[in-house]
């Protein structure tokens, strides 16, 4: 077994506190937005327009997170994966820092879409990184670690809102992602695969080598569906509890414990899912992942027309299903692409499904109408989870060297 070096903790550390805080930054603005928006437009803004200027500012996070994916992708393969990690690390912690000082929505409307292109580098080279250097017998455990950390960072977020009352000085916060690419470019060293591949030269056209444009369709088709499903669900489910209540019922413990129970379960399911990966490999633990997403989908939605306890566990079992497939999926993804072009088509796997995300999960009214209640609309979600397990069962994933492309001197 290879022997866990201070270059991998140093990897592993500054990577895990990175993905913590891109979570943290991902949602602080939410938690801060009315009082953050009556504070910059200088008088209490009506709910109508608090709720339009909240979708914008989500909305451009959003996009600048999916450009942000497949641009430092890119770069991360011509540039270095080390360089490029740290330059994404530092520009959201420097958009965030940023807000400190704003006095102008529109501004800080800016500074969101720079957060959100370091937001999406950050867990793409992080993800690469590991999976480039971490040795391979325990990497898959690292990984899911890895993945959680994430909503980690975002439960950390209640934390701030509760700790500083101005909003202002919780966005002092992006000094830690600043300080933390510092000691990337200090301690960090890039991968020997990359330096290997970068002495060769690879040019982007190798995306469209057919075994690579197989995975890459694969990639993005399995990252996107499960994507689309995850938003579905976990945005509307308050929705749905609610709507199974007796009306009039306030509902206000049920929704609260739904969500925190889809949070716990979401973590746990991700720390397991590297110990999964290393007993049944991941196209094994994908496939049964996205099998209980369907199947728990339709318990859950089909047999409770009534709000009752048992709907407790079966939100549990759903969440754990998926943090299983997320923390999976870290680890499956990058391992289906070649060394120089690993990071470009690990972040157009990652990042294409935003855009379809965003746009699928404006239909659940519709569904909702059309099918006759959020629980039938919600099922249709579900769907996506059968193409998943269909895209992981026909993808082909081979190991890097039995997966040529062609190479290019620069």
């Amino acid at each position: 077994m290879k022997k866990i070096s201070a270059q991998h903790q140093w990897t592993l550390g500054l990577s895990l506190i990175a993905y913590l805080f891109a979570g943290t930054v991902s949602t602080l603005v939410s938690v801060y937005l009315p009082v953050i928006v009556n504070d910059l437009k200088g008088y209490r803004v009506p709910e109508q327009e608090l709720g339009t200027l909240g979708a914008f500012v989500n909305a451009f996070f959003l996009y600048g997170w999916m450009a942000g994916g497949i641009l430092m992708g890119l770069l991360g393969d011509r540039f270095g994966r080390k360089k490029i990690l740290a330059l994404s690390t530092a520009l959201y912690g420097a958009a965030t820092l940023l807000i400190v000082f704003v006095h102008d929505w529109r501004l800080m409307m800016f500074y969101r879409i720079l957060a959100g292109l370091g937001v999406g580098g950050t867990l793409v080279l992080s993800t690469v990184m590991i999976s480039e250097t971490w040795p391979e017998k325990s990497r898959a455990v690292i990984q899911g670690i890895l993945s959680v950390s994430f909503p980690v960072g975002i439960v950390a977020t209640g934390g701030l809102n509760i700790l500083f009352e101005i909003w202002r000085r919780a966005f002092w916060l992006g000094l830690i992602p600043i300080l933390v690419a510092t000691l990337m470019i200090l301690f960090l060293k890039e991968p020997a695969t990359w330096n290997r591949s970068a002495s060769q030269g690879t040019k982007l056209k190798a995306l469209l080598h057919p075994p690579v444009r197989y995975n890459l369709i694969s990639g993005i088709l399995i990252f996107g569906s499960v994507l689309i499903g995850l938003w579905g669900l976990f945005s509307w489910m308050p929705t749905w509890v609610q709507s199974i209540l007796p009306e009039g019922y306030a509902g206000t413990r049920e929704r609260g414990l739904t969500m925190m129970l889809l949070g716990i379960g979401g973590i746990t399911g991700g720390l397991f899912s590297g110990f999964l990966v290393r007993v049944l490999g991941a196209r094994k633990t994908l496939s049964l992942a996205f099998t209980g997403l369907t199947a728990v989908s339709l318990i859950l939605f089909l047999t409770n027309p009534r709000f009752s306890e048992i709907i407790y566990p079966e939100t549990v079992l759903l969440a754990l299903f998926f943090g299983i497939s997320q923390g999976s999926l870290s680890h499956y993804i990058p391992e289906l692409f070649p060394s120089p072009i690993r990071a470009a088509a690990t972040g157009l796997c990652f990042n294409i499904g935003r855009f379809f995300t965003a746009t699928a999960v404006f239909f659940v009214g519709s569904l909702v109408t059309l099918f006759g209640g959020f629980g039938n609309a919600l099922l249709v979600f579900s769907i996506t989870f059968v193409i998943a397990f269909l895209a992981v069962y026909f993808t082909r994933a081979e190991p890097e060297r039995q997966l040529p492309i062609p190479q290019t001197v620069p």
